[in-house]
């Protein structure tokens, strides 16, 4: 039995190499259908994302391509021809292959450790290879049991709770507390950069549907709303949108407050009834801290949010070892149902072989005494399986012994030689 992986994620690889490696999803079946044509009958799951690209393979006696031709296939999939992307593979094998598969699954392999939306892709990527007929029994067992390793370390650990990026926790913890509910809320974005649209990305999983970006340049204001289906506007129309806004992002670069106490006062009493959120991370900030006196307002800079983020990053760490040993816990119990699965045959097999036999000199005694007593027959028979029981016993124990501890490849082999078994 042969699992690996081969793949790059955040952790290996630069963003500028994985998107030129990243797969769409209607990609992915014409990839899956091309390894088979050129690799040959191993089970096979693509996993790609953002984060990373993954290539799961299996086969209970189909050896697997060489790591270099995984790689060079991947890259080539993708049309790419750079031979020195080989560096920024990785690659597991076995037991190690399947940590990955649940350490993945379960966030805790992610960019932000936790993260519960890469369990819906290990999911996807397992139904499209599914679909498409490129999975058997061992990935059946092994994506299921990843699925649930996933399952209880999200339900048995508090980790998946614990926000500790800025935006989440400024969503999470903070806009939710002002805010039931997103979907008829408008969220103004002042800046265009990473930190405004990570936090976008919460909101949106929120509800958050109506989205103003403004920009001192315009079309950076224009390229963060249309990835979004925002809206763009001029950079001298943000008294009207903070009038409209019931939740604002702030990310400028601008080395002084672009928000002023004077601008927010006539805002806020045009509005009486609507509160104001402000997520200013910006730094220097984008908003003077008088703003957050304004009745209405609340104000939030970095500072609010790095204590939270520290103490849940504290608690976050108390938990991973517990998530580690329910990776382990549920690791073992695969591999010892995959070993044991791998092993049967043979034992089935060897079990025939010497029951054939014993069979064989059964018929010659009963043909060479055929008028024993029918009594005295049933203990023979006995004894010729009582026989056959006792020799097979320490090589199938010893087998049984192997398929616990590690896989029984080695031994499974060697009894086939010496007992000949097909």
């Amino acid at each position: 039995m042969h699992i690996r992986v081969v793949g790059c994620s955040h952790r290996t690889t630069p963003l500028e190499i994985r998107e030129k490696l990243a797969f769409g999803l209607q990609e992915v079946p014409d990839v899956l259908k091309a390894w088979r044509e050129q690799k040959g009958p191993t089970e096979v799951v693509l996993l790609s994302t953002c984060n990373r690209v993954e290539l799961y393979l299996a086969s209970d006696t189909y050896p697997l391509p060489p790591v270099a031709e995984t790689i060079d296939f991947i890259v080539s999939s993708r049309g790419q021809e750079h031979e020195e992307w080989e560096r920024f593979f990785y690659t597991y094998d076995l037991d190690d292959a399947v940590r990955h598969l649940f350490r993945v699954a379960a966030g805790l392999d992610s960019m932000v450790l936790g993260e519960p939306q890469i369990l819906n892709q290990v999911k996807q990527a397992y139904q499209i290879a599914v679909d498409h007929e490129m999975v058997g029994a061992i990935f059946h067992q092994t994506f299921q049991y990843a699925l649930k390793a996933a399952r209880r370390i999200a339900s048995e650990t508090s980790i998946q709770q614990r926000r500790v990026s800025i935006p989440s926790i400024a969503v999470a913890e903070f806009a939710r507390a002002i805010f039931e509910h997103f979907e008829d809320k408008v969220t103004l974005v002042i800046g265009a950069g990473e930190m405004a649209e990570e936090t976008l990305r919460y909101l949106r999983e929120e509800g958050a549907r109506r989205i103003i970006v403004i920009n001192r340049r315009f079309e950076r204001a224009q390229e963060l709303a249309a990835r979004w289906e925002g809206e763009a506007r001029l950079w001298d129309e943000l008294g009207n949108a903070l009038r409209e806004a019931d939740v604002v992002i702030s990310t400028t670069g601008s080395s002084e407050p672009i928000v002023r106490r004077e601008t927010v006062v006539p805002v806020m009493a045009s509005r009486p009834e609507r509160p104001l959120f402000v997520l200013d991370l910006a730094l220097p900030r984008d908003f003077e801290p008088s703003v957050g006196d304004i009745p209405g307002v609340y104000l939030y800079c970095l500072d609010d949010l790095q204590e939270v983020c520290q103490k849940n990053r504290e608690a976050r760490d108390r938990e991973l070892p517990h998530a580690y040993a329910i990776v382990e816990q549920e690791v073992s119990a695969l591999l010892n149902t995959l070993y044991r699965r791998a092993a049967t045959p043979v034992i089935q097999r060897l079990r025939a072989e010497w029951d054939a036999v014993k069979e064989d000199e059964l018929r010659r005694l009963w043909q060479k005494y055929p008028n024993l007593d029918p009594q005295l027959k049933a203990e023979i028979q006995k004894s010729f399986d009582r026989l056959v029981a006792k020799l097979l016993h320490p090589p199938l124990a010893s087998l049984h012994e192997h398929s616990h501890a590690s896989s029984p490849h080695e031994l499974l082999e060697a009894l086939r030689k010496l007992f000949r078994l097909a």
